[in-house]
This record gives structure tokens, sequence and C-alpha cells, in this order.
């Protein structure tokens, strides 16, 4: 297939629909990461390793290990094998590999200062430990050497995203598109206009993605993006569909099982108990934070509070985990705390998070940890600049309703809440039952 851009792609959709349904704006300003409570999980590998995920990364990077051996001085070895420990940790949920990835690219570097494809790996380092500071200077260092880098072009994309600079995040998306098209800045384009509320430009270029991608990783990487965007609008049976696309491509591909289980506690009758033993298998490979809590308010609304708390326990021992091995875990549990642990450290970690990088995720987190301490009158101040975006998130709605209302806003919080549960009504066991009640004792229409 030919490499066309996105742009290019979505001009083309756009004058198709024009001439045969009226009238559609495509890619206005900037706009459009997972099923989890933070961010989605559009922040994956900077680039698939030739589509390899599971097994297939497991004997790719002991391959590179046997080279190695036999070549110490292969500096394009040791750059790869760094990238691919990253991997490694991200599908694993092993942050203790990121040592292990600094070692390669370090000693790819050593042999070959300035080369560009372990810069892009230092990168892609720090974006994963959650230094998004230092993996833009990272992939900016690569770009200098290589304008054409896809890693350095696809996590500068995401070390902007995560900095809140989202008008700088659309124009280094439009930049990549133009020097290096392909499914790892599609993905990273799509989610920069999903950010702006513009779902239908972020599913097309998805879908253009999905056209073009051929390695199972690629397509398990980019139908599991479609499913999540689906789940976040509450198209459950879509998102069952595209991930279980992703799954024929790997069936071993954790965030499409995720994914997958999350749609079926809502998609059909019976599903709640799918999903539990879904979300079981995906926390007994990967026990992450998303994933944890989900299991944890699962169990929670089946009645069972002591295998919740199991759940929430582990969120803090992972946390413990990651700052070991120097990930700043204070997004990821900050909300996890005010919901099911320490209100006082989820203030905390949010506050913490806020002065790193000012996103709508961490103003969501912000507020709603403002919130649980009694500090509404503040809280309030972040819950909207957490919506201001026009970004589609059940959670963030939710979480502005339930501050509304404590401020006694009651319109405003009506308002809030069912547009919440209009765009997700399943976007959390817990918190769609809470919104809910809350709806009900403001006189609202919560059925």
């Amino acid at each position: 297939m030919a490499r066309i851009s996105v742009r290019s792609a979505v001009a083309v959709v756009a004058l198709a629909l024009a001439l045969t349904s009226g009238a559609l704006v495509v890619g206005g300003g900037p706009g459009g990461d997972g099923a989890g409570r933070s961010t989605p999980a559009a922040v994956g590998p900077a680039a698939p390793l030739d589509g390899l995920r599971g097994g297939d990364l497991d004997r790719g990077v002991e391959a590179l290990r046997t080279r190695l051996r036999e070549q110490p001085k292969d500096f394009t070895s040791w750059a790869t094998l760094g990238t691919a420990y990253v991997e490694q940790a991200r599908t694993r949920g092993d942050p203790a590999l990121y040592r292990a990835a600094d070692r390669a690219l370090d000693r790819s570097l050593e042999l070959r200062p300035g080369y560009d494809a372990a810069l892009a790996g230092r990168a892609a380092v720090a974006a994963a430990r959650h230094d998004f500071r230092g993996a833009l200077r990272h992939a900016e260092a690569a770009l200098a050497e290589n304008p054409y880098s896809e890693p350095a072009l696809a996590t500068r994309i995401d070390a902007l995203v995560e900095l809140g600079r989202y008008g700088a995040a659309s124009r280094a998306a439009d930049e990549a598109d133009e020097r290096q098209p392909g499914v790892p800045v599609f993905t990273r384009y799509a989610y920069v206009r999903e950010l702006r509320g513009d779902t239908a430009s972020a599913r097309r270029v998805l879908e253009r993605a999905l056209d073009g991608a051929t390695a199972p990783g690629d397509v398990a990487y980019v139908a599991t993006a479609l499913g999540q965007l689906a789940w976040r609008q509450g198209e459950y049976k879509a998102a069952l569909r595209h991930c279980g696309a992703a799954l024929r491509a790997d069936s071993t591909y954790l965030p499409a099982l995720e994914c997958r289980a999350r749609a079926r506690a809502r998609a059909a009758r019976g599903g709640t108990a799918a999903a539990l033993a879904g979300l079981r298998d995906v926390v007994g490979r990967q026990p992450l934070p998303g994933p944890l809590v989900a299991l944890g308010e699962l169990y929670e609304a089946k009645g069972d509070p002591a295998r919740a708390r199991e759940q929430y326990r582990l969120v803090d021992v992972w946390a413990a985990l990651a700052r070991a091995n120097g990930v700043d875990p204070d997004l990821d549990t900050a909300l996890a705390e005010a919901d099911h642990g320490d209100r006082a450290e989820a203030l905390r970690a949010a506050r913490a998070e806020w002065e790193r990088r000012r996103t709508v995720h961490t103003a969501d987190a912000l507020g709603w940890a403002l919130h649980v301490n009694g500090r509404d009158e503040e809280a309030l101040r972040y819950a909207r600049r957490a919506t201001a975006t026009g970004f589609k998130e059940a959670a963030f709605r939710y979480h502005r309703g339930m501050i509304e209302r404590a401020v006694g806003d009651e319109a405003a919080a009506r308002g809030s809440l069912t547009s919440a549960l209009r765009l997700n009504p399943g976007f959390s066991p817990v918190g769609a039952r809470e919104a809910r009640e809350a709806l009900r004792s403001l006189g609202g229409d919560a059925s």
C-alpha cells in the first residue's frame, strides 16, 4: 500500500462524504490513551518493533542478546535492544526493565555518540517513566540528528500531549505526518484530535491506519485504539468488535484484553462474570493501576468489598515498585487514592503532578482530590479546566457534576451528570452508580 499522510487521507474521506451526504468539516483546530482512568493508552511504544508483541518480542530480545555476545560493538543492536526493553516493560508492567534499557542505550551511545536511534530510545524510556520534559529533550536531540526518525517524531507528540501543550502537539503531529506517515504517527494524530473533542476525525484516522496495518502487532495496536475510543463513547459492541479484531491478530495483547473485559461488563447480559474473569487475567499478567482499580470496582459493585480492597492495595504495591525504578506514579495513584485509599495522599500526589505538567488529566485528578478533601470551591476551577478542551471523557463530566452539586449549583450538576451518563453509562461500576444516585437526588433523569 502506498504511504499517504493522514491529512491527505482525511481530505479524501471528507470530499467523498461531502459529495454523497452534504457537509462535513474535518481537521479544524487540534483535537483528538485506553480504557484506563488516567491517560488513555495512545501513549504506547514510540514505534512498533517490526510488529513484535508478546512471545515474538521476547524471542527478538533473546536474539539481540545472542548477537551482542558475538558482536559487542554493534551499536545498532544495542539501541534496538534498549527500545525492546522499553516495550517489554510496558507490556509486562515491569518497570525494572527500564534499567536494562538505560544500560543498552548508554552502550549504544558510547559506541556511536549522537546515534539517533539510541537518543530516540532514551526519549521512550523517559516517557515511560513519566519524565515528559526529558522525553521531549531526547526526542528533539534525536530529530536534530535525523529529522525523519519515526520513534522520535512519535515520542515528541506523546511528550507534548503529556505536558499539556496541545497546540504544539497538534503541530508536531502535522509535521510527523508529513515526514513519516504510518501507524505510530497515525495513532498519535488521532489522539490529538480526540483531545479536542473531534472523535469523528480520530475514528477515521484510526480506521485508515488499520487499513494500512499488516504486521500482527500493528493490527492489534490500532484495533485496540479503536476499541478504546469506542469504549470512551459508550459504544460497547463496537469496542468488543475492535478488541476482538486486535486479539485475533495477537491473542496475548493485554490492552485489548482489558478493553474487551470492560466492554463485556456492559455489552451483554451476564457480562459482569466475563468481565471479572477477563480483568483477573489481565492483572495476573500486568498489575497496573487502571485494570486493578477496574477489577476492584467490579468486585465492589458485585458486593465483595474484601476482594475489592485487595485490588486497591495492589495499586500501592505497584506504585512503590514504580518509584524504585525511577517511574513517577503520582497521576496513576491520585485517583485511586481519592476513591479508594488515603485522601490526603491523593491530594499530595495530584498537586505534585499538577506542578510537573498541566493537562486535562492532571486537572481532573487535582479537582477530584480537592473535592474528596472538602475543598470544593477550589476543586471546581480544576474540574472546569479538565473539561475545557472538549475531550469526551465521562469520568471528567462525572467529577465536575459531583463538585458542582457540592457547591450548590444544582442546574450545572444535573447537566454534567446527565452528560456523563449519556456519553458512557458504564464508565465506572462505582462512579456510574454514584452519578445516577446523585442525579436522582437532583430531580434529573437517571434512567
